[in-house]
């Protein structure tokens, strides 16, 4: 799915401040609120929505970036244990029998 392009120009406020052109706030569905990530590369200013993904503890966002590594070079990746897998397993199948009918009121 290929977006349109859009192209707004915004005026920095002597506090460093922009506002967001309406159209690009509209395009990417952003609210008061949303959280931004600017990055920098070269000199082109790249602005991206945080999500929830994102971390700010260093040992979690550290861990997540090892476990990047390790997914992309495929080492230390290794299936569930049987008996996690079993014991999943059985906690999917049903405990009683739902065949029967039910009979007064029911709360969903």
């Amino acid at each position: 799915m290929t977006m349109e392009t859009i192209c707004e120009v915004a005026t920095m406020t002597t506090r460093g401040q922009v506002t967001l052109p309406k159209t690009i706030r509209q395009a990417l569905g952003l609210d008061a609120g949303t959280k931004l990530s600017f990055t920098l590369r070269d000199s082109e200013i790249m602005v991206s929505r945080v999500g929830a993904e994102e971390h700010k503890d260093p040992a979690i966002g550290a861990f997540l970036r090892l476990l990047e590594q390790d997914v992309a070079q495929g080492c230390n990746i290794s299936g569930p244990s049987k008996a996690l897998t079993a014991s999943l397993i059985a906690a999917l199948e049903p405990t009683q029998e739902s065949t029967g009918n039910i009979s007064g009121d029911v709360a969903l």
